[in-house]
């Protein structure tokens, strides 16, 4: 079903190891270190913009934002090689958390913290979307096939129609996908 590239399943590793870190240490200390804090609260620290992308909150967190990462990924990476992709996926994540934090410095409201590949993912659909627009691709639910350029749309559509709680960083998703845009864009303009 998959074919998971070298960096993609390295990726994953961290992930999985982070994750059971966190569930199997000190989940409490270990989440608070690598999480990333609203500015205001003062358990901000600068590496948190990075290491955020490393920590989830709970299995059904990783395991779709893994899923999904395992999906489209291993065809970036395959198609852009490995410096370029570790340094796309870096970017996008980095770039979610600041946009993410920046946001929530200037319009307080929902202090805490953010955690999860989520930002870094988005960028990688909105890669995926842009890369190959015309594509098709099979949903799961429901089984019908799709276009990447509308796949992008719909999985944000559904993060953002599923989520009654209130705990998911919309802002994270968005701000990924949205510097993804950007870099796409420039190297487009670059001819690359």
């Amino acid at each position: 079903m998959f074919n998971i590239t070298p960096l993609v399943r390295t990726i994953i590793i961290i992930n999985v190891v982070v994750f059971l870190a966190q569930n199997l240490l000190s989940q409490l200390y270990i989440t608070q270190f690598l999480s990333l804090w609203d500015f205001r609260s003062g358990l901000f620290r600068p590496y948190q913009i990075f290491t955020y992308m490393f920590a989830h909150g709970s299995f059904m967190h990783i395991f779709f934002n893994m899923l999904a990462f395992a999906s489209f990924a291993p065809i970036l990476e395959s198609y852009w090689g490995e410096r370029k992709f570790l340094a796309f996926y870096i970017v996008t994540g980095i770039g979610a958390g600041v946009i993410y934090a920046v946001f929530n410095y200037f319009f307080p409201g929902n202090a805490g913290y953010m955690l999860g590949a989520s930002g870094a993912l988005y960028g990688i659909l909105m890669a995926f979307g842009l890369q190959f627009p015309n594509l098709e691709l099979m949903l799961l639910f429901p089984p019908i096939p799709i276009k990447a350029k509308y796949m992008v749309f719909v999985m944000g559509f559904i993060t953002y129609a599923m989520d009654r709680s209130g705990t998911v960083a919309h802002l994270a998703h968005f701000g990924g996908a949205f510097v993804a845009y950007l870099i796409m864009s420039y190297w487009r303009s670059q001819g690359r």
